[in-house]
């Protein structure tokens, strides 16, 4: 039996952070960081049939051409999306009655709509980047046993390529869900490697008043390269996202408009255009 300090459930029996029941959720979930972002979503449902928020994790479920949906803020960085998959999972996959896993799992679907600066000049504000790859330098992952769902490869091709300096602990690399790849797919779409970091200021080079460890981190990023796969862009969720599902057996993709390209100093001029763009093209793709 998992004990009460390790699952913590609310006095209704909700989930503790996501304050949720397992029937409030739908398999087929779309997270998004901001959680004004939500109704931005679910402006297009049909009917919205459940609606709750607790901190920065704001969740409404309803219908979308028939479909079933969840939509979920998750917050920023790679420690909230440790909350939200873990507490996703324990409620469809947990008995939250008996604190037992159940002896058939159930697999979500997630997809990730979220905003993001390209590294790249050729692709440019407006565009839309599928990560193929997630390749987090955030550590939160390495809490975990990651060997049998990582690329050691690519990781060990990042590190020498970047001279990566072991104390900020070593990068890892995961690959998105192919059914959710084949669903989403379009030519339209760049496709790459997103590289999540555990900050947005230092630990994505951008320097105020600090001094960073490495002031050409970025410039190595842009320049790598393994196989077919370059990094397209860097933020603060994927690879935590990709890393968690792959463990408990869910499916996950991230989506990215592109509002800001770091290597050509542009930014959007309408980047609440580009965003609806991405939502509307994702909700048609999932209620096929």
């Amino acid at each position: 039996m998992i004990q009460s300090s390790e699952l913590i459930l609310n006095p209704d029996g909700s989930v503790y952070h996501l304050n949720l029941k397992p029937e409030h959720i739908a398999n087929d979930i779309i997270f998004v960081g901001d959680q004004n972002r939500v109704e931005k979503i679910t402006q297009f449902f049909d009917k919205i049939e459940f609606s709750t928020q607790k901190r920065e994790f704001k969740t409404q479920t309803g219908f979308y051409k028939g479909k079933r949906l969840t939509v979920m803020s998750t917050g920023i960085g790679p420690d909230n999306i440790d909350i939200v998959i873990n507490e996703l999972d324990a409620l469809v996959n947990i008995d939250l009655e008996t604190r037992q896993p159940k002896e058939e799992l159930t697999s979500l679907n997630i997809i990730r709509i979220g905003t993001s600066g390209s590294l790249q000049e050729d692709i440019p504000v407006d565009s839309f980047v599928m990560s193929i790859f997630g390749l987090g330098l955030d550590n939160m992952l390495r809490s975990y046993l990651i060997d049998e769902v990582s690329n050691s490869a690519i990781e060990e091709a990042f590190i020498n390529h970047t001279n990566w300096d072991a104390r900020k602990g070593k990068p890892y690399v995961i690959k998105c869900s192919e059914k959710l790849e084949q669903l989403i797919e379009s030519d339209k779409i760049f496709k790459g490697i997103t590289a999540t970091a555990g900050g947005f200021y230092g630990p994505q080079g951008r320097v105020l008043r600090l001094e960073i460890q490495d002031s050409e981190l970025n410039n190595k990023m842009d320049n790598f390269k393994f196989e077919d796969n370059r990094i397209t862009n860097l933020e603060m969720e994927t690879s935590a996202i990709y890393g968690l599902s792959a463990l408990l057996g869910h499916n996950a993709l991230s989506l990215n408009a592109i509002i800001a390209n770091r290597a050509s100093g542009t930014f959007s001029e309408d980047p609440y255009r580009a965003v609806d763009e991405l939502i509307k093209y994702t909700l048609d793709k999932l209620s096929k």
